[in-house]
């Protein structure tokens, strides 16, 4: 809308001056007509006062009165005319002012005397005739001077606004050609880019956003767009061997800029196919004071497979030099060693030192052995420039033919063939020392497969040790997580409860509709649910942190089973449950009465919930060998067996068609297992579907360390018939 705009703005501005202008010019013409319809207004209220006046002098003297006894304003003249028709005042310019309005009707007129206008009014009493007149130009003196800084303000304005509009279409052809110079810029750099198979990226720490340019997605293949990406949209396209960006943020925050990164990593496009990609950038600090990670991402793609193929084909040159039964050896131009094989190292007894390359010629011929006798062999025909073949004899009796040749680089190469068969016909011992030189090379390719294994071990047990310790700082940070978001969440929700419940009761007035009641129940229960599920997880957290110290006492556990099911009153009542409680009085136990509660609570909130209407739910209490084992058992829904194994889990549920319309986090038996653990006791669950579950909690009745328990009590319940073994949770 840029041009669009530029073309509205001039005429917008020219249409708001011709508007002001207008609208300046109809103000000055009604404070014009004000002014002289109040100045005809102050001339009628002197004539009626006049007259008013004149007829109180007449009755009280029954004669004409003297002009002195008449005032008048200094502004106004006032002329009175005796019913004769002589002035009854010929000083000033009375007599001139009765002359110019002569005999003109009552009321309002205007006349000229002497040149000027006047405004005059003109009433009788008496028989006196009374004029009172101002000047015009006295009248409208004020008005001159409103229409004067009218002018000047509609004049200063429309100024001001033609400099504004000239401003704005100067910034804006300004910013159109910056516009211009900036995407020519961008156009070259993203050509630059895409040609390089490259892409630029802007990644702000602090605010977990990174900035691709276009060529960054058309390297992967995906469409461009302008919003900025968040680490899980990056993360997705990394490999999960490589690691990802949450793991190189945080490696970056501890880190003060700048710091320069160089990171290879693999990315999938999208086609499916895997890029091989490597990050250079450097991490600075933003223009805020925050820190930015800025940087180009190079495809390595094709690099890395011709680095591979390179590899392969020096490794395949290399295994067919050592593969050769030739003394092999290469020199460069400056009589540098190259490469070399076994069989020269070897021939002339060198050490692996000297056989690095890199190594001169002179340092392994001042080092290696040298040949008894070294004779020249007769060429048979035309000798190659650069070539020499010769025979040498070693020290231990074995015989060589070595071939030189030169090498487009100017270096050489040198083949030493065994000729001590044909020398010295032993073949026996040439077949020992052949058998001698396998066994070594397949010594030295079984100690290359094991020192690649070692490694491989080595670097196996080091990524086991990096992957434990993420795994650890990830479990860390969950953790906190948790517990800071329950902290979090307790505070608004404990807002909106007592907020909800106020409006429910009605403490401050009425709603005014009956809905909004039910809605403020609705917000309540939600508000408890969402309360309760945060105190789980928070709960959940501790335990997991190794946050929970219990605290044991002793106390009746039989009393808190009692209140426990005195809360629960009102939900059994609600689905006309019946309840077979069985206990004796006075059984004691050693523990923590909260954690115990929540245990409890958690187990017969969960009995009440899968039960459904007018079932069946026992409660028992048996204590034997110093140990107390608590019942809750219920004609419920049931568990699969498959299903069994799987409680106890944080988050884990059984879905069902029942369970299905039932609110759980899915932590309480969870919770309650840790706890019990936590006691030294231990869970034992036996459930069958469409029959019902039975629970069993024991604890040591005079506390202890996390041990297994020995109890093996039969599980039936008043009512209720043997409910199948299915799993057993410790």
């Amino acid at each position: 809308m840029e041009p669009l705009l530029r073309k509205t703005v001039p005429i917008l501005i020219v249409a708001f001056l011709v508007t002001m202008a207008l609208a300046a010019f109809i103000q000055a013409r009604d404070m014009r007509s004000r002014m002289i319809d109040d100045a005809g207004g102050n001339l009628d209220l002197v004539v009626s006062v006049a007259a008013a006046k004149l007829s109180a002098i007449v009755a009280r003297t029954g004669k004409a009165p003297v002009m002195a006894a008449i005032s008048a304003p200094e502004s106004i003249t006032l002329a009175i005319v005796t019913p004769q028709g002589r002035p009854l005042d010929q000083t000033g310019h009375a007599g001139d002012l009765i002359r110019a309005v002569g005999s003109l009707a009552n009321g309002q007129t205007l006349v000229t005397l002497d040149g000027d206008p006047l405004l005059a009014s003109i009433g009788s009493s008496e028989g006196f005739r009374i004029i009172a007149a101002e000047p015009l130009g006295d009248i409208l003196a004020r008005w001159y001077t409103l229409v004067a800084l009218l002018t000047l303000f509609t004049v200063t304005t429309g100024g001001v606004l033609l400099i504004l509009g000239f401003a704005y279409y100067w910034q804006a052809s300004r910013a159109r050609r910056a516009d211009d110079i900036y995407n020519a810029v961008r156009e070259r750099l993203e050509t630059a880019l895409s040609r390089g198979r490259s892409g630029l990226w802007d990644w702000d720490l602090d605010a977990g956003r990174v900035f691709w340019s276009d060529s960054m997605f058309q390297l992967l293949g995906y469409e461009p767009q302008d919003d900025l990406l968040v680490h899980d949209d990056i993360d997705r396209l990394i490999h999960v061997d490589d690691g990802g960006l949450q793991s190189l943020s945080a490696e970056l925050r501890a880190k003060n800029p700048p710091v320069l990164i160089d990171r290879r990593f693999r990315m999938r496009c999208a086609n499916g196919e895997w890029i091989c990609v490597r990050a250079r950038g450097e991490l600075v600090f933003g223009p805020r004071g925050g820190k930015r990670l800025i940087g180009i991402v190079v495809d390595e793609t094709e690099e890395r497979r011709f680095a591979e193929k390179t590899q392969r084909a020096d490794l395949r040159l290399r295994d067919a030099i050592e593969a050769i039964s030739e003394a092999f050896v290469l020199w460069d131009a400056n009589n540098r060693l190259v490469i070399c094989n076994s069989k020269f190292q070897a021939l002339h007894g060198l050490s692996d030192d000297l056989t690095r390359p890199g190594t001169h010629y002179s340092a392994i011929v001042g080092t290696g052995a040298q040949p008894v006798v070294r004779t020249n062999m007769p060429a048979d025909g035309q000798i190659e420039r650069g070539a020499r073949t010769f025979e040498a004899q070693l020290q231990d009796g074995r015989w060589l033919t070595i071939n030189e040749r030169r090498t487009k680089d100017g270096g050489y190469v040198s083949v030493g063939t065994d000729i001590s068969s044909l020398k010295e016909q032993q073949a026996k011992l040439l077949d020992g020392e052949r058998s001698l030189i396998g066994m070594i090379a397949d010594l030295k390719r079984s100690r290359q497969v094991l020192e690649r294994q070692a490694q491989e071990l080595a670097e196996l047990a080091e990524k086991y040790a990096e992957e434990k310790i993420k795994a650890e700082s990830a479990n860390r940070a969950k953790s906190e997580f948790l517990a800071n978001m329950s902290h979090e969440l307790r505070t608004p929700l404990n807002a909106i409860i007592g907020f909800s419940e106020l409006m429910e009761s009605g403490t401050f007035g009425s709603l005014g509709q009956p809905r909004y009641v039910g809605y403020c129940r609705d917000i309540n229960d939600s508000g408890r649910y969402l309360l309760n599920f945060v105190d789980d997880i928070l709960e959940m957290s501790k335990i997991e942190a190794g946050e929970v110290e219990l605290q044991r006492e002793n106390f009746a556990v039989d009393r808190l089973l009692a209140e426990l099911l005195r809360s629960a009153r009102p939900d059994i009542e609600a689905k006309r449950l019946v309840v077979h409680p069985a206990w004796q009085n006075g059984v004691d136990l050693v523990a923590d009465r909260r954690a115990l509660r929540l245990i409890l609570r958690n187990l017969l909130s969960n009995a009440v919930k899968f039960t459904p209407e007018g079932g069946k739910i026992g409660l028992r209490i048996r204590q034997r060998s110093g140990k107390v084992a608590i019942y809750v058992e219920d004609t419920g829904i049931g568990i699969p067996a498959g299903a069994i194994g799987k409680l106890g889990r944080p988050f884990e549920q059984v879905q069902t068609q029942f369970t299905k319309t039932h609110k759980g986090s899915g932590l309480g038996l969870s919770i309650a297992k840790s706890l019990v653990e936590l006691h030294g006791g231990s869970i034992h669950i036996r459930s069958a579907v469409n029959v019902g579950t039975v629970v069993m909690v024991v604890l040591p009745a005079l506390g202890g360390q996390r041990q297994a328990p020995n109890i093996r009590e039969p599980m039936m319940r008043a009512g209720l018939r043997r409910i199948p073994a299915t799993a057993t949770l410790h």
